[in-house]
């Protein structure tokens, strides 16, 4: 038998399905720029020349569920949509006009969560967590001393749970890992805390497949994947963080019925703005406010878009 028989063809003749919008937000790349981000898009690959493009025209988030006399506003807010995620000029102020807050950064999300949280009523439960040098560091008694515990407390990493994490019963969360993808727990389902534990956290699900479904959500030993972290530390927490608010990038599939999108800065890469408007399903579902250089509030606000990642479409 001819074994080098399929080794020229793409992935040994298999079909392979490719899905995504390059309207929305494109790869993520540490640290790179424009170019480095539209290089890393599968459109830049040298596969793309042998794929076939097949184009979806139907908004089906938009469609479902609704009437035949909204058709006109859904097909001028998928049109307007379009529009914007193309980076296409507009000066229909009036878009400015299942419920999250949204915005660009962490550390916008970060404050919005905790005066959420501090005016949610009932009683707070604090979890530390357990943090230490990983056993691959070998860690020597000068580097015990020099990355203590109270230092790797202090520790805030994206996609990592703080080392203090508050919490209240009926607070909505958010999965920062995969636990049980068949049951619906993977990274950023959404919950609603049930009851607190000592050791676990009983939570309902609240988005997703598998909506009402209670589960146990247990500390788990945690190892950040930030490079820039010249260790390697493990954290033993809940892999949770409170999410009244998320960030833009972490609502992207999602499909909500109200969106707040709060804009203090403006959005910062490719499709983060397309990304956060289209979550809901018509205009009334979306506030926004938008802050001035001045921190006042104005109704206009920068669009980020590489146009140069359609040439190839």
């Amino acid at each position: 038998m001819d074994t080098s028989i399929g080794y020229e063809i793409s992935f040994g003749g298999k079909v392979i399905v490719f899905g995504g919008a390059f309207r929305q937000i494109l790869p993520v790349v540490p640290n790179g720029g424009r170019q480095e981000i539209v290089n890393a898009s599968l459109c830049s690959s040298y596969l793309w020349s042998k794929c076939k493009l097949l184009r979806l025209k139907k908004n089906m988030r938009l469609t479902i569920g609704r009437s035949t006399s909204d058709i006109e506003d859904i097909n001028n807010f998928a049109k307007w949509l379009l529009d914007l995620g193309e980076g296409n000029n507009y000066n229909n102020h009036n878009y400015f006009s299942k419920r999250a807050i949204l915005a660009p950064k962490n550390e916008v999300v970060h404050e919005i969560n905790d005066r959420l949280l501090a005016l949610f009523p009932g009683e707070e439960r604090e979890y530390l967590s357990s943090d230490s040098l990983c056993q691959t560091e070998n860690p020597n008694s000068t580097q015990l001393k020099l990355y203590s515990p109270d230092v790797l407390n202090g520790l805030k990493v994206s996609g990592l749970p703080n080392h203090r994490l508050v919490l209240k019963v009926g607070v909505p969360i958010m999965l920062l890992r995969n636990i049980d993808q068949q049951n619906g727990l993977c990274n950023d389902t959404r919950l609603q805390i049930k009851r607190l534990y000592n050791r676990v956290i009983e939570a309902e699900i609240i988005s997703g497949g598998n909506i009402g479904t209670r589960t146990y959500i247990p500390r788990l030993n945690l190892i950040p994947s930030d490079k820039k972290i010249p260790f390697a530390f493990q954290r033993r927490q809940f892999p949770i963080a409170v999410c009244f608010a998320m960030t833009i990038n972490k609502s992207q599939g999602q499909l909500l019925s109200r969106v707040g999108l709060y804009l203090r800065q403006p959005v910062f890469t490719h499709g983060q703005l397309s990304v956060a408007l289209s979550r809901v399903k018509s205009r009334d579902g979306v506030k926004l406010l938008i802050l001035d250089k001045d921190g006042k509030p104005t109704d206009k606000t920068s669009n980020v878009v590489y146009k140069e990642v359609f040439n190839k479409l």
